[in-house]
């Protein structure tokens, strides 16, 4: 069996990361409250025997939330994990994971020892065959039932304290569809349609992008796991400028179908992928949860969307006026605050003023309602493979303002900000946990970087020579042929010279005893002169 075949299969089998865990989904561990998984490297609990993690009580923070959403008691996701677990594993060193059995993200090998940067690049900076293996990895994402982790399709309250459990398979792709579905679905308050809809544990304020920039890493680090690939990272596309849609070609994301303009390509691989969690609201009316059902194709047709929403794309000028703002978060801390970093980075106030704005999509949120079909969701957002390109540049916009203003963690809000937003609440639905907070912080602690963010040495290395480099060893045998021909046609011109020049010294020598064929004849015509070559 060769290596990348045997890491694939050693991966796919091996726990890993985020919710729900396939062993904390019964109903002992339900009724228990208690997920924490043996690790099967020493089968002990969290890896205890080897010092990798014990199990503890999850405590939660108790510090006020803002007053967007004013019940208790009525969602799942309220103090997270709480109502599905109260005990989880705490992992130690550069451990993490459900088990604690994976490393830290920026740390490899098999003890977590190995500490590696991996840089992100821009999706047109990848070679033609990293195009094709990115576009691969995504399809066998998609069509991949994820060994490790379910999703719950039903609330907690109907499992009749976890007797009956409520989980269904799911792919490795649509994992991650589900999971930004779960995070910003709407309450369900009891009775046909009555909901809360001001919720989201992920958008409208601060923790915006600390739990993007986790979900990225996440996907990311299941690809690596699912291909063996573990060099893989996750392309970006700079839409500053951009007139259109750059990475909608055939090539890439798909283009536009030529029989249906909501449609992609048949050309393209994406035009056979079918969408989950996109109707909210009939979710919403039957009181239910998505449950990860197949629910039509995917749709997109960029460009043709509401012009008085979206009057163009973010420019370079737009970018570097939402860097210049010093506030991370100001105001009620939602979409109604001002001169905050993150509400014009996520694009409910203007990025010229700073101040919020109503009935236009600007920044981040430009993107997704300019692609006009499954992006344009929020709930649905993430079944268009676009949506990792566009956050992965929104994450690296992200961090130049970390770096350029470096604030400290005390400018992230601890209290008072929408629910799930301060700082010490746990990410939904991640498990293991992982605080907002802890990911206000460069993306250099946690192990990747942008390629356009490096020094110019280290860009020309990642943007120009190791492209060509890579591109040179996928056709070494091929250079090595053409340069084998190349020494055999060198060889025979380089005979054929040499006998002639020694035909031509023979000639020289005879010409000293008498002259056989001048080298040089008189033309008839006076003042006129042809030189002749004895070749």
């Amino acid at each position: 069996m060769s290596l990348p075949l045997l890491l694939f299969f050693i991966q796919f089998w091996s726990p890993s990361l985020q919710q729900f865990p396939r062993p904390c989904t019964t109903p002992d561990v339900l009724r228990s409250k208690r997920c924490c998984p043996v690790w099967p490297g020493d089968g002990s609990v969290c890896g205890s025997l080897s010092g990798r993690g014990f199990c503890q009580d999850v405590t939660v923070s108790d510090l006020p939330d803002g007053p967007q959403y004013p019940h208790s008691g009525l969602d799942d996701r309220e103090q997270w994990p709480l109502v599905f677990y109260n005990q989880t594993c705490q992992c130690a060193g550069n451990y993490m994971g459900f088990d604690c059995g994976e490393c830290k993200f920026g740390y490899f090998g098999a003890n977590c020892g190995e500490r590696r940067e991996s840089v992100r690049r821009s999706i047109f900076q990848l070679s033609v065959s990293e195009r094709q293996r990115f576009i691969s990895y995504l399809n066998l994402a998609k069509t991949t039932v994820s060994p490790d982790y379910m999703i719950v399709t039903g609330v907690y309250s109907q499992m009749n304290n976890g007797s009956t459990p409520m989980f269904t398979n799911i792919s490795v792709y649509d994992l991650f569809v589900w999971m930004h579905y779960y995070v910003s679905r709407d309450a369900l308050l009891g009775g046909p349609g009555n909901v809360w809809a001001d919720i989201d544990f992920a958008h409208e304020s601060a923790a915006f992008l600390p739990w993007h920039r986790v979900y990225l890493l996440f996907w990311e680090h299941e690809i690596r796991k699912l291909t063996g690939d573990f060099n893989f990272t996750i392309p970006y596309w700079d839409w500053r400028d951009a007139q259109d849609c750059q990475v909608c070609t055939d090539e890439l994301m798909g283009a536009r179908s030529p029989l249906n303009p909501n449609l992609i390509s048949p050309s393209s691989v994406f035009s056979s992928w079918k969408v989950i969690c996109s109707q909210p609201e009939d979710y919403n009316q039957r009181e239910v949860l998505c449950d990860g059902s197949p629910e039509g194709p995917l749709l997109r047709n960029p460009g043709n969307h509401d012009r008085n929403r979206v009057p163009r794309l973010p420019t370079s000028a737009d970018v570097e006026s939402v860097l210049s703002l010093t506030e991370y978060e100001t105001d009620l801390m939602d979409r109604r605050a001002n001169m905050s970093f993150r509400n014009a980075l996520e694009g409910f106030a203007s990025p010229e003023t700073g101040l919020a704005v109503t009935g236009q999509s600007l920044m981040h949120n430009s993107l997704h309602v300019f692609m006009n079909g499954s992006m344009s969701s929020v709930q649905g957002s993430a079944n268009d493979p676009i949506f990792l390109l566009h956050h992965a540049f929104i994450d690296s916009i992200f961090e130049q303002w970390l770096r350029r203003h470096q604030p400290p963690r005390t400018h992230y809000p601890t209290t008072n900000a929408p629910i799930g937003h301060n700082d010490g609440y746990y990410m939904v639905p991640f498990i293991p946990l992982y605080r907002n907070g802890d990911y206000f912080l460069s993306t250099k602690a946690l192990g990747y970087e942008y390629a356009y963010l490096q020094d110019p040495s280290q860009r020309f290395v990642q943007e120009f020579l190791t492209p060509y480099l890579e591109q040179a060893q996928q056709i070494w045998h091929w250079l090595l042929a053409a340069g084998l021909l190349g020494a055999a046609v060198a060889g025979v011109i380089a005979t054929i010279i040499t006998v002639a020049c020694r035909r031509r010294q023979k000639r020289r020598k005879s010409s000293v005893y008498g002259e056989r064929q001048p080298l040089l004849n008189s033309s008839e015509e006076e003042g006129s002169t042809s030189y002749q070559t004895t070749l």
